[in-house]
């Protein structure tokens, strides 16, 4: 019987780990071609033949997802495999019918089917969408892990947006390593700040690799989730974290209510921003849809490290990209910052966008004053930079991650603006020690 050709539907990321897990060097099926979409700049490669295996012996192509209907019927694709997140329930639907009229079956593949197993305890943080607190939830649990004498790795879910063959495995345990691997300002973004912190962070395509890795140095592993994706690794606890400022986002983005679901913890993070409605009716859906997790209140406490500069002053927002982009935020934290220290007027970034960063701003036309931190490819980052300079303004109010400074030279000031978990009361610090106790890595207390 002749190969199954399949079409895999992502956005550099779960794409390539559903086809290393379950169609590289499997024989009944093919992989004719991967899609991509979300990110810019990261279609017209190849998955190498360094990662696809012997059956690959000139790679794979990687296409924009407006070519779906093409490559289906030039293909003569049997299946096509949505491996992406961070979807609306429409969206989702709208590519199940192109696969469905063009001939292809449209497949989702359960999170189970892909999850690799550690030889160490695993803490997965997932979240419900974009943008919730998932990465300052992981810096938290892994604070907690280390207070107890612990060494901690944490693996985030993939960003490979460069040379793929050259980003297999990665390793940041300094910041100079963040130049090595020519890292994006989306990478940046997530792996700076624990580095920083004094942590190791592990990423990159191969995560078979990546976790064996992170296993030789590491006493427990921390998966720290992408957008609202699934974790790659078994895991021992299932933290999923939500977002009260997108309430109802939880029953109707995918795989975000998949996550809920499976989820052992859940955090109703930024509690000190949202409405009691909106708190509650997050507290209601997860309790309508997992009865069996135990449900917890946080706060996203947000700082600024310059106060002194805010005050009355005309300020520029830079906020978390992904956030306010796909993740569909109403405000970011540089937003939250500006009121709560006293800014003045909050100049409009849109006006003088530069570049690809006019792009963006087509994209995303409901995004006017805020100024989404995109940097995908040196040239973005260069518009990026002349966005600022050009920018009619006293401050830069910076709530990317990462130190912008590094990365851009412009006239003004920049004050950064950090924001970290905070839970209500001590029960969810007394999870994380009884996770420890139950597999034998902490004495009693």
């Amino acid at each position: 019987m002749d190969p199954k050709k399949v079409i895999l539907i992502g956005a550099a990321g779960r794409d390539f780990q559903n086809f290393n897990v379950l169609f590289r060097d499997n024989k009944d099926y093919e992989v004719v071609a991967f899609t991509a979409a979300q990110i810019p700049f990261i279609t017209n490669r190849r998955y190498p033949k360094e990662l696809a295996g012997n059956l690959y012996p000139e790679g794979i192509g990687i296409y924009d997802e407006s070519e779906l209907e093409g490559l289906i019927k030039r293909h003569k694709a049997d299946i096509c495999v949505l491996s992406y997140s961070d979807l609306r329930y429409q969206d989702v639907m709208e590519k199940a019918s192109i696969a469905n009229a063009a001939g292809a079956d449209f497949w989702l593949v359960a999170p189970e089917k892909t999850m690799l197993k550690s030889s160490k305890p695993v803490i997965s943080v997932c979240g419900v969408r974009t943008g919730v607190g998932k990465s300052q939830t992981t810096r938290y649990v892994a604070g907690l892990l280390r207070g107890l004498g612990l060494r901690v790795g944490i693996v985030r879910h993939p960003m490979p947006y460069g040379v793929l063959k050259e980003q297999a495995v990665e390793r940041f345990a300094t910041l100079k390593d963040l130049d090595k691997y020519k890292t994006t300002i989306e990478e940046r973004e997530e792996y700076e700040l624990p580095v920083r912190l004094g942590f190791v962070v592990y990423a990159g395509v191969d995560y078979e690799k990546i976790l064996r890795l992170a296993e030789k140095e590491s006493d427990v592993i921390v998966w720290d989730g992408g957008n609202n994706d699934a974790s790659f690794f078994k895991s021992d606890l299932q933290i999923a974290v939500a977002d009260p400022l997108r309430a109802g986002n939880e029953l109707t983005y995918y795989p975000g209510e998949t996550v809920a679901r499976m989820a052992d913890v859940i955090i109703i993070n930024k509690v000190n921003s949202a409405t009691m409605e909106e708190i509650d009716r997050v507290s209601t859906d997860i309790k309508g849809i997992n009865g069996k997790a135990k449900v917890f209140l946080a706060e996203s406490v947000v700082k600024v490290d310059n106060e002194s500069l805010l005050k009355g002053k005309r300020v520029l927002l830079v906020e978390d990209g992904p956030t306010i982009t796909h993740g569909g935020m109403r405000v970011g934290a540089a937003t939250v910052a500006a009121k709560k220290f006293g800014a003045g007027e909050v100049v409009s970034a849109k006006q003088y966008a530069y570049g690809t960063i006019k792009d963006v701003y087509s994209k995303y036309p409901r995004l006017d004053k805020e100024l989404p931190a995109m940097g995908y490819s040196a040239k973005q980052i260069n518009d990026l930079e002349r966005t600022l300079v050009r920018a009619d303004c006293d401050v830069v109010l910076s709530a990317t991650p990462i130190d912008l400074k590094r990365l851009v030279n412009i006239d003004k000031p920049i004050v950064h603006v950090s924001y970290d978990l905070a839970p209500k009361g001590k029960a969810f610090d007394s999870i994380i020690r009884a996770f420890g106790r139950k597999y034998r890595m902490l004495k009693d207390p």
